[in-house]
């Protein structure tokens, strides 16, 4: 009888062909879940452009500012806008408001009226997007 090791273990050589065919079901197995995760991969990236996140401290400046769903449209354009242009961290400027925003992880950081942004400075945003 012969033996072969694999991965530190030895194997009877008839064993080595049954352990083939379970690998062969788990490639092919392995292949129906890549597909289907490549798909759902494909759908989140398409969707990505229209949709971005809010951060929990912008929410909570959002709620005073009355916006509505034509708004969150608009921004999600100076998200499409800004990415469009090679942007990682940019201000948007819309309806006396500032939003800071991750364009690479599509995140609303935070958002700031324009009364309570005098004297402020934003640092470390590579463009400005004004709506």
């Amino acid at each position: 009888m012969s033996y072969r090791i694999i991965n530190g273990k030895p194997f009877a050589v008839e064993e080595i062909s049954s352990l083939h065919s379970v690998k062969n079901e788990r490639i092919n197995k392995n292949n129906k879940t890549d597909s289907d995760s490549f798909k759902n991969y494909l759908n989140s990236e398409i969707k990505k452009n229209e949709s971005y996140t809010v951060s929990a401290h912008a929410g909570e400046r959002l709620k005073a500012f009355q916006l509505d769903s034509s708004d969150y449209k608009r921004i999600n354009e100076g998200f499409n806008m800004a990415e469009r242009k090679g942007s990682k961290n940019t201000v948007i400027l819309y309806k006396n408001i500032a939003f800071i925003a991750s364009v690479e992880n599509r995140t609303l950081i935070t958002a700031v009226e324009k009364q309570r942004a005098k004297d402020n400075v934003y640092t470390n945003i590579d463009s400005l997007v004004i709506l």
